[in-house]
């Protein structure tokens, strides 16, 4: 550790204060389609008493719900993102779910998509967490939720972008938690691996139901937790992370060629 950093005094965990989503007010990005629209809906079946549905064009949306409130939000235009944080002002809960999934490679792949990975799940994600904690602070501290990746933990082929931009917002994820413990915001990561979703259409192997991220998040929150493992792949990868990393990716190569 370099000797001018200093430790802050928060507690490493952050806040642990669990949060009942009944009454409460959401904001959910990407919430047109795939875990996002998925949000929205269980929100709503929880008892949340508005539902902020975001998405870059909002006549995408399509809820039947009075207490859903479509609003535009492209997470990577600041702009964009200062006005979302101005109409949501009573904002308790923020679900980062937006994404993209270019198949950029690191090396070889258009360099332009490799920084629109980064900007979209780092950048951009940063973005809506700095305007809104402060409306979190004002309601009461609040909860994050952002919905990362078994690839924050490992790349695979054709995932190099995305898992390094994953990678970058799972530890943002951690830091937000840490500066944000005095204002009481429970900050959770999510991690899955394939969900059947637009987004992984291309993908062969198995995939989760889209349904059991906001159920698994929604219940980690009941009970204050700051990350959230919704399947056994996901559980598998972290749980070999302590071990050799060439055994451990000789074992991934191996699983993701039987899929």
């Amino acid at each position: 550790m370099p000797g001018r950093m200093r430790l802050a005094r928060e507690t490493y965990a952050g806040s642990k204060e669990p949060m009942n989503v009944t009454d409460q007010i959401a904001l959910v990005t990407g919430a047109n389609r795939g875990i996002g629209r998925q949000f929205v809906l269980e929100l709503l079946e929880r008892g949340a008493s508005k539902v902020y549905a975001t998405a870059r064009r909002p006549e995408s949306l399509d809820f039947d719900d009075t207490r859903v409130v479509p609003l535009r939000l492209d997470i990577v235009d600041h702009e964009s993102v200062i006005a979302a944080a101005a109409t949501a002002r009573d904002v308790t809960l923020l679900v980062n779910n937006a994404g993209i999934a270019t198949g950029a490679a690191l090396v070889t792949g258009d360099v332009d998509e490799v920084h629109r990975e980064m900007d979209t799940h780092f950048w951009g994600t940063l973005d809506v967490i700095r305007e809104f904690s402060p409306v979190l602070a004002a309601n009461g501290g609040g909860a994050i939720v952002n919905v990362l990746s078994a690839l924050s933990w490992f790349a695979g082929p054709g995932t190099g972008s995305y898992s390094a931009a994953k990678a970058a917002e799972w530890n943002m994820t951690n830091g937000v938690r840490l500066e944000l413990a005095a204002q009481g915001t429970l900050v959770q990561g999510v991690l899955l691996g394939a969900a059947d979703t637009d987004i992984m259409a291309g993908y062969d192997g198995p995939k989760i139901d889209p349904r059991d991220v906001p159920r698994r998040s929604l219940d980690g929150l009941a009970d204050g937790s700051i990350e959230v493992i919704v399947d056994d792949w996901t559980a598998m990868v972290k749980a070999s992370l302590v071990g050799d990393p060439a055994a451990f990716y000789a074992q991934i190569t191996e699983l993701l060629g039987a899929s």
